[in-house]
């Protein structure tokens, strides 16, 4: 069998009988049509008036989408209609996913969340401020002379990564086989669900067996990592559970080596093509921290899923218990009815509505570390690098998945 073949075989199923042919669409989220164009737009062209707000694809397994951004939201908000018990697909790879508290429901996440909140809370991350600063400009002063980087390679995916491996107290040395866990993870090779199921499991279990020697080391430690924090927090007055803080910690690498990396990458690539945004925020340094949010808006990287928790009708359409729905995060902030002129940078809208960092109880802890790791790249690259464009025949390489991904991101910029 061929490639093509395979790919196109890839994850097919037949459609449910309650499931109507009026909402079937051939939509692959590993392999969106369209992606050679960039990853949001693939998303975005979706979005056309006649594309139900509710769709079923035969791919991954078989699965429900979230077209609109109203949809995204709700299903976020709601985790009593709309389980977390499953958010990756297919179905039997999500089945795998072991780590906490994401496949937790409220009540039983609260505590969890409670934990990690107490190492990522704005108060923590403003005393790492100085140290993210220091991380940025010792990666872009010696560019400033060479008149170019491959940004994915050289910028994107080591400063956040060692702004990270610093917090939790973890060498460097480490990033490649945990990067390929994380990629393992949320972009599963396979030509199967179970395959893909498989890849996901030893990433997973690579995860585990990474954290647990590093856990039971800093267990009763007096250290202010963030490992040392969270894994001597409490449940309910009691210590955490061994088999909890597998989950939690592996839970934190995962977080902290993928997201930002993609988002940085997309980001710059939309500021290289239109010079006349970064020369709005150049010397404006207001706008340049308001606009932030505008960035994460507009280049959202993670598309999870959950799983329908009863028999339901929801929005005129039958829903059945274990159905999974893709939540694209991307199709809130690229939505018109939730942002006008969506692909459109605009560093001064007045209302931005996105679900970048997910929603409801699962909102992203990570959100303000993030937020804090954009901004410093932005200050500290237009300070130095006031200037810069894609080299010239670029093409970024784009991948979807759970978390998106992007790399062969030349920039060039004028030389003193």
């Amino acid at each position: 069998m061929t490639e093509a073949a395979v790919t196109e075989d890839r994850n097919r199923v037949a459609r449910p009988e309650h499931v109507p042919a009026s909402l079937e669409r051939d939509i692959d989220m590993y392999a969106l049509d369209g992606i050679e164009e960039g990853y949001h737009e693939a998303w975005k062209a979706l979005q056309t008036p006649d594309m139900p707000e509710l769709v079923w694809t035969p791919r991954t397994g078989g699965h429900w989408i979230a077209t609109r951004g109203s949809l995204v939201k709700e299903i976020y908000e709601n985790p009593d209609r709309f389980s977390s018990e499953v958010i990756f697909l297919p179905k039997e790879a999500g089945e795998k996913y072991a780590m906490v508290p994401t496949r937790m429901d409220p009540p039983e996440h609260t505590p969890y969340r409670k934990i990690l909140d107490s190492g990522l809370n704005p108060a923590q991350i403003r005393k790492v401020e100085a140290d993210v600063r220091e991380a940025a400009i010792a990666l872009i002063e010696p560019m400033v002379a060479r008149g170019g980087c491959d940004f994915a390679a050289e910028y994107a995916t080591v400063f956040p990564v060692k702004v990270f491996m610093a917090m939790t107290d973890l060498p460097m040395s480490d990033v490649p086989m945990l990067a390929k866990f994380a990629m393992d993870m949320t972009r599963p090779s396979g030509n199967s669900p179970e395959e893909m199921a498989a890849t996901l499991d030893a990433a997973n279990q690579g995860f585990f067996a990474y954290v647990e020697p590093i856990i039971r080391a800093r267990t009763g430690g007096s250290g202010t990592d963030l490992i040392t924090t969270m894994v001597n927090g409490t449940i309910d007055g009691q210590p955490l559970a061994h088999d909890k803080a597998l989950g939690m910690i592996s839970l934190l690498l995962l977080g902290g080596l993928d997201t930002v990396v993609n988002f940085l990458s997309f980001a710059m690539i939309y500021l290289a093509r239109h010079p006349e945004k970064v020369a709005e925020i150049r010397d404006d340094e207001l706008k340049l921290r308001r606009g932030v949010e505008e960035l994460f808006r507009r280049f959202p990287v993670v598309s999870e899923a959950r799983m329908v928790a009863k028999d339901m009708t929801y929005r005129g359409v039958e829903l059945k218990y274990g159905d999974m729905i893709l939540l694209p995060t991307a199709l809130h902030g690229l939505d018109e009815a939730e942002n006008d002129d969506p692909l459109n940078l605009d560093w001064e809208r007045k209302t931005i509505n996105h679900a970048t960092f997910g929603g409801g109880p699962h909102r992203c802890v990570g959100l303000h570390l993030a937020r804090l790791e954009a901004t410093v790249t932005l200050q500290e690259w237009i300070k130095r690098i006031p200037e810069f464009s894609l080299a010239p025949g670029a093409r970024p390489v784009y991948n979807s998945g759970i978390i998106a991904s992007v790399h062969n991101v030349p920039l060039v910029w004028p030389t003193a």
